[in-house]
């Protein structure tokens, strides 16, 4: 796990990647608060933790007595989601910087393509 960002985003996010690789399917079962306390030897509270932070956003679905499972629909969501995230912590910028130093958008997508 990493230092300096709270565990139960780090199991989050992790969960997410593997949404979004595939590798957890939607409908699939997610790994359980035990599971996952374990793997990572962590405090079950702090996986469950994770766990519900992708429930109150519609990635996970809890099945009473079966456990969570990945939700339909949720490779979308986080494809959104990421979309957006990546246009405000880097396209964002890029354009600010670039109207600081007169260069159009069309001048933007060339250099963009030019390095594609």
């Amino acid at each position: 796990m990493e230092e300096g960002r709270a565990l139960f985003v780090q199991i989050a996010e992790q969960l997410e990647a593997s949404v979004l690789d595939g590798s957890l399917a939607e409908g699939e079962r997610a790994p359980s608060t035990n599971e996952l306390a374990t793997f990572h030897r962590i405090n079950p509270a702090t996986a469950a933790k994770g766990l519900n932070l992708l429930v109150d956003r519609g990635i996970l679905l809890k099945r009473r007595g079966l456990g969570m499972f990945v939700a339909p629909g949720a490779r979308e969501i986080l494809t959104a989601q990421r979309r957006q995230q990546f246009a405000t912590h880097y396209l964002d910028p890029i354009i600010i910087e670039a109207r600081a130093v007169g260069l159009s958008v069309d001048t933007i997508i060339e250099m963009l393509r030019s390095r594609a």
